[in-house]
């Protein structure tokens, strides 16, 4: 009989501070989380009789990743054109280097829906002391150009879309990036995420910019295995049933399943094997009940709030 009032007393603070926290989370967030599910023109070049269109969720480059159209239009008669070798380079200047991010540099062309399709996953909002520009080559007539512009890469507001980047234990660098969902229900959300590394050059840097030395890769192959918590102090750090580790599909991205239980805080514990089932990054989280105490997370995690 004590022990069923110990676990009916446990169960009352679980439950009473859940719905105490669910009330505070939604305070913060407001009554929308922020979702883009429609393109704009984000920014345009031109050079000669030709003009470059790229499109972006809401018409904005966020920080992490963003799904890219661009178009070549023939400026005289405002036709799009189906042009050759077109590459996308972007990289993030300040006064001691320059770097760049996770990109498609050579552009496929997307013949159904007519533009040619990439991504970037800019690592960084835009800043006084660092700025951020678009190199994008193409041919056309038999005559290649060559087109520079500054951008702007904005905040990424929606916590549900963060990413991280980090060193892994082979010694390279490796970027996750969350695609979706934008915005999470609870329930069991398909989860997307992209993994990058950097392509390490062996030689030594042409004229700039040298693409070879500003070189990302889709990673193949590997599985990032999922283990959601709630590490709130009230939450006791507590996980879900049902969630599927995310393994690499045919577009490239990795797919999974997260069981978000309530609304709040989410931490999203990870670890990434490799092909060979290594672990590149990432530590097991204890599955001990924490209430009063914050919630231990992996060596590798994303953070969530919806």
């Amino acid at each position: 009989m004590k022990s069923f009032k110990i676990l009916v007393i446990t169960l009352f603070y679980v439950v009473t501070s859940c719905t105490i926290d669910k009330t505070d989370y939604e305070a913060e967030l407001g009554t929308e989380v922020p979702e883009n599910y429609e393109f704009k023109e984000t920014t345009t070049f031109t050079s000669g009789n030709y003009k470059i269109s790229i499109e972006s969720l809401n018409g904005t480059f966020y920080k992490g990743y963003n799904e890219l159209h661009l178009k070549v239009i023939n400026a005289q008669n405002n036709q799009e054109i189906n042009t050759s070798e077109v590459t996308f380079l972007p990289l993030l200047t300040s006064t001691e280097n320059a770097t760049s991010c996770p990109h498609d540099y050579a552009l496929s062309y997307d013949t159904v829906n007519k533009y040619y399709a990439g991504y970037s996953v800019f690592t960084s909002e835009s800043a006084a002391t660092a700025n951020w520009k678009l190199y994008v080559s193409f041919t056309a007539d038999n005559q290649k150009y060559d087109i520079a512009k500054d951008i702007t890469v904005e905040k990424q507001s929606n916590k549900n879309l963060n990413m991280t980047s980090f060193t892994g234990t082979d010694g390279e660098q490796y970027f996750i990036a969350l695609v979706a969902p934008q915005r999470p229900t609870v329930s069991e959300n398909p989860l997307v995420a992209g993994i990058y590394k950097y392509n390490k050059s062996v030689t030594v840097g042409g004229t700039f910019p040298d693409a070879s030395q500003f070189s990302y890769s889709k990673v193949n192959g590997y599985t990032l295995k999922l283990d959601p918590r709630m590490p709130e102090p009230s939450m006791g750090n507590h996980s879900s049933p049902n969630n599927k580790d995310l393994t690499q599909q045919n577009d490239g991205l990795y797919h999974g399943v997260v069981n978000y239980t309530m609304t709040g805080n989410w931490t999203l514990n990870l670890i990434m094997m490799n092909q060979n089932g290594l672990i590149v990054k990432g530590t097991v989280v204890s599955t001990d009940f924490t209430p009063g105490t914050e919630g231990a997370k992996s060596e590798l995690y994303i953070d969530t709030l919806f």
